[in-house]
């Protein structure tokens, strides 16, 4: 009975892995080319599968569940900034494992298959963008065309820091203004096309 126990939370944690794998491989790392945050979204889905694996009762294991998440957004990595879509990604990967985990203890294998296939079918389609388009400010550019930070010449600005960058300038926003030096700190926020 031991072994059978054991081979199907073995089972449970390869199914989980697999779904989490191909999250972390097929759909986010190919978008950034970043694995920077590879190790934590792989270790965060195999820890907490393994922990929520160790309650036998589902109401402890949902318990448990909200617990982690409540720890998770308190600590939020306070030791650097982590962007927005990797906070997405490993919040995914770690609502994966407890949803894995309670629909494994309580047999609905059916639902493992259904909810892994359709977390992975939104997590490619919303990476994809189909339908939405990316904007993201991430730009300080010290402009020297002090002449166009007027409000009424805002669209030269744009459409000349759009040929000058390179990039779909879709908005500008003045930091800081020096008129002895004659420039302007200017944030940009811009097409974000990967």
């Amino acid at each position: 009975m031991l072994t059978g126990n054991l081979g199907l939370f073995i089972a449970g944690f390869i199914l989980n892995f697999l779904a989490a794998f191909i999250i972390v491989r097929f759909v986010y790392y190919p978008r950034g080319r970043c694995n920077n945050y590879v190790f934590t979204f792989l270790a965060f889905n195999t820890v907490i599968y393994f922990i929520m694996g160790l309650f036998t009762s589902i109401e402890i294991s949902i318990g448990a569940g909200f617990g982690l998440f409540a720890l998770f957004s308190i600590l939020r990595y306070r030791t650097e900034t982590v962007p927005i879509r990797e906070m997405t990604y490993l919040f995914v990967m770690a609502a994966l494992p407890i949803l894995n985990s309670i629909f494994w203890t309580s047999g609905q294998f059916d639902r493992i298959l259904i909810v892994d296939i359709l977390v992975l079918a939104v997590m490619w389609f919303l990476d994809r963008e189909w339908g939405f388009n990316r904007e993201q400010s991430q730009m300080n550019v010290v402009y020297e065309k002090i002449d166009l930070i007027k409000r009424e010449k805002r669209d030269e600005m744009i459409a000349d820091l759009s040929q000058r960058t390179g990039l779909a300038v879709t908005d500008v926003e003045i930091q800081n203004i020096n008129f002895l030096r004659d420039v302007a700190e200017v944030r940009i926020t811009y097409w974000n096309k990967k």
